[in-house]
């Protein structure tokens, strides 16, 4: 696995070039130290460092507790250390204690998170201090002149230095002082952006979400240099503390919405996000036994852009490659990314094939076992359709275990070594589907719509709805062996009043089909031209409805 340095704090290039090339010889004083001094001589009051740090929302119990103090000594500093954090017993919890100017500090991180190079050259630099350079107040010394760091802060509350620390800054403790400072220097373990392997393109961009949350909001920032784009982040999880991030376009967004998901991540009490946003999911959406889908998820950062530029608001969770999208449609989660990589011809067409095999992956199934019970029913066109001989086991049955045994072959692919793939195809095809067939175990046309049933499945762009689709129609199956024609229709009705009474994110998931939208329609059945294409869904309620920037102004 490759390893992605993500330095959120450290120090700027020219002071890093010094600081690794321009080191002065021992006993010698280094020259940024010298100016320092001089400035200070002159009364030159420095200004505090730039500080780019999340902020951070109140939906976690302990922010609305009382600070918890730091210690002002440093003997009871580590000894809170080490019966919290388990300081000597986890070999990962270093405290690194030094002398610098006649103060004694300790310098607190989680080995592995820490950035070597940018502490180190912090503490080379802060090797040169005499205790002449130091104020009465060390700490405001240290913070305005000396710690040479982008991104650090002043701290003073104990519990919010240690959830620091946990997500991968560092501590400098200054012997004394009721406050510490926190450098955010941090380098993560992480794999490098690749195309996510569910939603590949023939043409488009190839990199993808990783599981670092930082990364994944610049791919997007990368898209959207749009000074309205903003990232909220919170914390979910008494005990993960997992930075969850909410992203929207401000003069865009419906702020009704946008409030109503921030309350919604807020409100969460939870021990911990640990398989991170299917957790958030199931705890801010709460659809019960429902298996369709009311979220999207996508690894493409291309996706993500169009649907904030559209008026949805993205959550990125920390730890996994994949995003929410809110709110969505069931007409969302049926198209791909590759449609809008061609021409507006050929993506309408890949749209209708798309269609196709999605119908055929609910119906087909159903329908040609009605027609097969039911002969009656069959036009005269379609007299071809039936069963040539009859197998062993009674349709439904067939039906049942070739459902299943699709299930199962398709999580053994997931756990099966690359080099092994080949081998359990072959297995699947020739073994298991051929000999179930001469044995008149299985029928022939079974296996056929089986297959053309499964293709339609993989066909759909949302893995989750895939899922529920298969479960659909293993309910009409079931229902038309049980009930036929009547057992088919009810089955049907009862889904799709199913479909039109859920809402995500109080929008109705039908859209634009139930309520009716002539022209969301029409951008969902053709893929439209960007030019003709101006304006963005009604259903978002979005605050600039004209995607032209020149209209928009009119």
């Amino acid at each position: 696995m490759d390893g992605v340095e993500l330095d959120i704090g450290g120090i700027g290039m020219n002071e890093h070039e010094h600081g690794s090339q321009n080191r002065p010889e021992a006993g010698e004083e280094d020259p940024i130290i010298a100016h320092w001094k001089e400035d200070a001589d002159q009364g030159t009051k420095h200004s505090e460092p730039i500080q780019v740090h999340y902020s951070r929302a109140g939906g976690d119990k302990k922010e609305k507790e009382e600070p918890v103090p730091i210690p002002d000594n440093m003997e009871a500093f580590i000894l809170k250390l080490e019966q919290e954090v388990g300081y000597k017993k986890s070999f990962d919890v270093v405290v690194r204690e030094m002398t610098f100017g006649g103060k004694r500090t300790a310098l607190f991180f989680m080995n592995g998170f820490a950035k070597d190079e940018v502490l180190t050259d912090i503490l080379t630099r802060l090797t040169y201090l005499d205790p002449s350079d130091l104020s009465s107040f060390a700490l405001e010394s240290f913070f305005h002149h000396y710690v040479p760091g982008i991104q650090v802060e002043r701290q003073g509350d104990w519990n919010k230095m240690m959830t620091n620390v946990l997500s991968g800054g560092s501590a400098l403790y200054m012997d004394g002082e009721t406050e510490l400072l926190l450098i955010d220097a941090k380098n993560f373990p992480a794999r490098g952006p690749e195309e996510p392997s569910l939603e590949r393109v023939v043409r488009g961009s190839r990199d993808g979400f990783v599981e670092t949350m930082l990364v994944n909001v610049t791919l997007v920032r990368r898209r959207l240099r749009d000074k309205q784009l903003r990232y909220e982040v919170l914390q979910v999880g008494e005990r993960t503390h997992t930075d969850v991030c909410i992203a929207y376009i401000d003069d865009i967004v419906d702020k009704d919405l946008l409030e109503s998901i921030r309350d919604k991540i807020k409100s969460v009490k939870l021990d911990g996000l640990p398989l991170a946003d299917k957790q958030l999911e199931e705890a801010t959406v709460k659809r019960g036994w429902n298996p369709f889908p009311l979220v999207r998820y996508s690894e493409r950062p291309d996706v993500v852009a169009v649907h904030l530029m559209e008026g949805h608001v993205a959550v990125f969770v920390d730890t996994t490659p994949s995003v929410m999208i809110l709110p969505t449609t069931y007409f969302d989660l049926i198209q791909h990314a590759e449609e809008n990589r061609q021409t507006p011809f050929i993506g309408t067409y890949l749209r209708w094939v798309r269609f196709m095999g999605i119908f055929a992956s609910l119906f087909l199934l159903p329908m040609w076992f009605l027609f097969t019970i039911q002969p009656a029913l069959k036009p005269a066109a379609l007299d071809f359709i039936g069963l040539q001989k009859a197998g062993q086991l009674p349709l439904v049955a067939q039906f049942l275990i070739a459902e299943l045994g699709v299930d199962l072959l398709r999580m053994a692919s997931v756990h099966t070594p690359t080099p092994l793939a080949t081998a359990m195809s072959l297995i699947a095809a020739i073994l298991i589907g051929d000999i179930a067939v001469k044995t008149g175990v299985f029928v022939n046309e079974v296996i056929l719509y089986m297959s053309v049933a499964a293709i339609g499945m993989f066909a759909t762009p949302s893995y989750e709805l895939g899922l529920a689709n298969r479960i659909v129609r293993l309910v009409l199956i079931v229902a038309v062996a049980s009930f036929k024609v009547p057992g088919f229709m009810l089955a049907t009705t009862a889904i799709f009043i199913i479909l039109v009474m859920e809402r995500s994110f109080n929008r109705p998931y039908m859209w634009p089909l139930i309520p009716f939208d002539l022209k969301g329609l029409w951008n969902i059945i053709f893929r439209q031209p960007v030019l003709y294409n101006r304006t963005r869904p009604n259903n978002l309620k979005p605050q600039q409805r004209d995607k032209m920037p020149d209209r928009a102004k009119k």
